[in-house]
């Protein structure tokens, strides 16, 4: 069965990051995406991830081009001819001047939908910052939200959310809103994707509030950043954690029968007693094993779950309940088990044949771009391609 982005094709011109993220969901939802990778002697220019990360490249072609040679800036603006979508995540103004940026292809491709993913975005005055996932959330005001160790130091988080939501997912959200507009008016679009802003929007309620209040609630104060008994993490007698988010009234009351603490399902609000509540809370907690908690707990209306690692998260049975498990089978190495397309409305499959990384794809799409045969022996002749 086709996917919702069947016969959409998307350029990437990214390694890594946000921008990879993005066209790797993208070919979940059945779009062509076509990787341009640079020549073999520029190739440590760019980040050259594990066979297995990122889906192991799943859905996805791939060709050497070099972008530096007037040949090979006019095969890529060839192939964006026929591209609906553009992705690259260079320095603001670098593709500019490779004469491949988004006038450049515009002129020969008016309904293009050019993105361009940055930390900071094409303007202002961090535009030319190098950065990377742990600065994106700390300029944002994330990384002081959360709970700090006794010198303040803010806590470090365990996954890169600026490069998936920040940066991958709002690439992605930006460019459907655009391919859906351009079924309307025809007209292509230029998508400036900052992570930095990306992951304000996430911290907008924060933010807000800040704006039309004027009041700076203190890292940890707020009432889903620890302040409250009822939202919380609790060590268990095994060593494991299960966190508990109870914040309606019925599920803090479920909780507190549950665990036999009824006396302080009235003040679950009351800030002059929290540190009391969580002594109370954790000291029950620690005499039972994480996994019989969840058991108890969870099915009873108490919005409780364990803290899983990620390798217990892997074998969790609720992933291969809901068919979020695949099996990748590289061509030029052993079947690794992966997880399969996980956003809403992506077509799944039990197994996927993964492009073999060591070769490229490179006759095959630009034939389809409408290169002849003597063209393209032509440009490995001068060395454009391979």
């Amino acid at each position: 069965m086709p996917g919702l982005l069947d016969g959409v094709t998307v350029l990437d011109l990214a390694s890594v990051g946000p921008a990879v993220r993005a066209s790797g969901w993208l070919a979940d939802y059945g779009a062509t995406v076509i990787k341009i990778s640079p020549m073999p002697r520029d190739a440590a220019t760019q980040i050259t991830p594990k066979p297995h990360l990122y889906s192991g490249g799943r859905g996805t072609r791939r060709i050497q081009l070099d972008l530096k040679a007037a040949a090979g800036r006019e095969t890529f603006l060839r192939l964006a001819e026929t591209a609906d979508v553009i992705i690259e995540s260079f320095r603001p103004g670098v593709v500019g001047r490779l004469g491949i940026g988004y006038d450049d292809v515009k002129g020969r491709n008016a309904g293009i939908i050019y993105c361009s993913t940055s930390g900071y975005g094409q303007s202002g005055p961090r535009g030319q910052w190098a950065g990377h996932d742990l600065n994106y959330l700390a300029v944002s005001g994330f990384l002081a939200t959360g709970e700090r160790a006794e010198d303040g130091k803010p806590a470090l988080p365990g996954a890169t959310i600026a490069d998936s939501a920040g940066g991958g997912m709002q690439a992605v959200m930006s460019i459907l809103a655009a391919l859906v507009a351009r079924s309307r008016t025809g007209e292509g679009a230029y998508l400036d994707v900052a992570v930095a802003d990306g992951i304000l929007a996430l911290m907008s309620l924060q933010i807000d509030d800040v704006l039309a209040t004027g009041n700076e609630q203190a890292p940890g104060s707020a009432p889903l950043e620890g302040s409250y008994a009822c939202y919380d993490t609790y060590r268990c007698s095994d060593g494991g954690w299960i966190a508990v988010a109870a914040i309606e009234a019925k599920f803090w009351a479920n909780f507190c029968n549950l665990i036999g603490l009824p006396d302080y399902i009235e003040v679950q609000m009351d800030r002059a007693v929290q540190d009391e509540v969580r002594r109370k809370v954790a000291a029950v907690i620690a005499t039972k094993p994480r996994d019989q908690w969840v058991a108890e707990l969870a099915p009873a209306d108490t919005c409780v779950s364990a803290v899983l690692t990620a390798a217990e998260a892997a074998a969790d049975p609720a992933l291969a309940d809901r068919g979020l498990l695949a099996t990748g089978c590289p061509a030029d190495a052993e079947p690794f088990r992966q997880l399969a397309p996980l956003l809403a409305g992506a077509e799944r499959a039990d197994t996927y044949h993964l492009p073999d990384r060591s070769r490229t794809d490179t006759d095959e799409v630009l034939a389809a771009a409408g290169l002849t045969t003597d063209e393209i022996a032509g440009l490995r002749h001068e060395g454009v391609i391979n």
